[in-house]
């Protein structure tokens, strides 16, 4: 569930992403995308999601996607090395 708190979004995990650290995680994940050709079911994105999630998958579609964001958001923040 996420729950909205001025100009940041809060997970109800407690983890707080600025709107420019959502922005910059989708930025990632698209400039990931081109750089593998946006081919999912290709190696680096099977080894990505077996490294992710091992042997079982998020519960449902929503987990994933909020997964795949967090994921781009740290990818964000490591190049940004905060």
């Amino acid at each position: 569930m996420v729950l909205r708190r001025g100009p940041a979004l809060q997970y109800s995990h407690g983890v707080t992403h600025s709107l420019l650290d959502i922005l910059g995680g989708l930025y990632q994940l698209l400039r990931l995308g081109v750089i593998s050709r946006f081919r999912f079911r290709g190696p680096y994105w099977q080894w990505r999601l077996h490294t992710a999630f091992g042997r079982g998958y998020p519960s449902s579609r929503w987990e994933l996607v909020k997964s795949v964001i967090s994921y781009g958001i740290w990818m964000h923040r490591m190049r940004r090395f905060r």
